[in-house]
């Protein structure tokens, strides 16, 4: 019931700073002649704001009883809350009873300043301490992101834990287990508290990866609670996984080099491509680096009339994404309308509908596409060979379709290729060795997924006893 009532705090806290606010603007336009009629309204806003400024701090409290944050910034955020409640029900006060001895004006700036400190340290305990400083850090180093991983000049020379494993911790967990913030009790930013685990028992079980439980919460869907890390944070990559994963099966050393553990043919050049590139998913644009003029409105509109989505796919961008979500038969005429804008059509969609080999002959002169969706449809081998033209093409689903290794083979010079979804097509076990050896930067996804069963998965269900 504690823990129920303190994640009300979320919700409330953000009423009193509003409602104060408020109360302080209407104060001061009141000083003015012809606002001196909101003075009326003020001390029952200011009373309004104390009132919910109590209630935060109440379930602010019991929130910091149930959940893990930093000690110290929880300390100072809970008292400047309840100094900031305190000043707000005197200023009320006041405003009730002009012969309160208290300097109203400075009284006032006293809120106002209160109100900032205590949502600057709520801030502090929510996303970090440097979360006001982290985008001015941004832009001065001139990087995408604040926390990106380096490339490791010499990988087999770097220590496993230091210079591989915790820098995707750092950029994946310690938001949620880290110094300012420990949900169930697990600190992952110190290497003795990350084996003692959390409020659960531990997470890692060095030498046994699979039943160590960082790993089975990252293969849970991420729509399931217990999803590590949740699904509105940063996502672990698959190389990524694969490195914690192997980390882990090794014994979890957090002293030993990387040319010290054994290292399988899956894990080499996951570790070789530390020294070129990022692990990280780089912040990069789905959009061409150059600006392009608005698409053909006649053209679109045509397309809008029968229910295809057509939409811009960024602000104040001309470049655009098209769905045939809600029509699943693609003619001739949407055809040569697609045509008409393929300098602004960089996403297209046609999974599900009749699309065949002969329609991705007009498909091919968009040569702007970066995403395909091809999934469900009747292509074929033949009709791949039209997709070379296509040298912006990073993404291509082919999911439930009738290609084949040697269909997919023709893709093989697409420049930047990054992403093919191949999940029940007609190719064979044994041709997976050969599209890795022709496809060695680019992703190719079988499908198939294992996910393992957990013992908190499984209800045992008992007859009921009779009498």
């Amino acid at each position: 019931m504690i823990e129920f009532l303190g994640h009300f705090h979320p919700l409330l806290v953000h009423l009193p700073i509003g409602i104060l606010l408020i109360a302080l603007l209407l104060q001061w336009l009141s000083r003015i002649k012809k606002y001196e009629v909101l003075q009326q309204a003020v001390p029952v806003i200011l009373l309004t704001g104390a009132i919910m400024g109590l209630f935060s701090c109440i379930t602010g409290y019991l929130l910091s009883i149930t959940d893990d944050y930093n000690e110290n910034i929880a300390s100072w955020h809970m008292w400047m809350g309840i100094a900031t409640t305190l000043a707000a029900f005197v200023l009320y006060a006041k405003e009730k009873n002009n012969r309160f001895k208290v300097n109203k004006p400075v009284l006032s700036v006293a809120l106002l300043i209160l109100i900032a400190l205590t949502g600057h340290l709520g801030g502090s305990l929510t996303h970090g301490s440097d979360y006001l400083s982290r985008p001015f850090t941004n832009i001065f180093n001139d990087t995408a992101e604040s926390m990106i991983i380096k490339p490791i000049a010499n990988v087999q020379e770097a220590q496993v834990y230091a210079d591989v494993i915790q820098p995707i911790f750092q950029t994946k967990c310690y938001s949620c287990h880290g110094p300012n913030k420990q949900k169930g009790k697990l600190r992952m930013d110190d290497s003795l508290r990350l084996i003692k685990g959390g409020k659960d028992g531990i997470v890692i079980e060095p030498g046994n990866a699979d039943e160590s439980e960082l790993i089975k919460r990252m293969l849970l869907p991420d729509y399931d609670d217990d999803h590590m890390p949740p699904k509105e944070k940063p996502q672990p990559t698959k190389e990524q996984f694969a490195l914690i994963h192997w980390w882990i099966a090794n014994g979890a050393s957090f002293d030993k080099k990387v040319n010290q553990l054994p290292q399988d043919d899956k894990i080499k050049p996951v570790l070789i491509a530390l020294q070129n590139v990022s692990p990280e998913i780089k912040v990069t644009s789905d959009l061409p680096s150059s600006p392009v003029e608005p698409a053909d409105a006649n053209a679109i509109a045509q397309l809008k009339a029968k229910n295809i989505l057509v939409l811009p796919v960024a602000l104040n961008s001309n470049y655009i994404t098209v769905s045939f979500i809600n029509d699943t038969t693609v003619d001739n005429n949407d055809l040569q309308q697609i045509t008409n804008f393929s300098k602004q059509l960089v996403s297209l969609k046609l999974s599900g509908t009749n699309i065949n080999d002969e329609g991705l002959k007009t498909i091919a002169q968009c040569t702007n596409l970066i995403k395909l969706f091809l999934d469900g449809t009747p292509v074929t081998d033949k009709g791949l060979k039209n997709l070379t033209a296509l040298t912006n093409l990073r993404y291509l689903n082919l999911v439930n379709t009738k290609v084949s290794a040697q269909g997919i083979s023709e893709l093989k010079a697409l420049p930047k290729l990054q992403s093919i979804y191949l999940y029940k097509t007609l190719i064979a076990k044994q041709d997976w060795p050969g599209l890795q050896q022709a496809f060695p930067k680019t992703q190719l996804d079988s499908g198939g997924y294992i996910v393992p069963t957990l013992v908190t998965d499984t209800t045992t269900v008992k007859a009921k006893v009779q009498y």
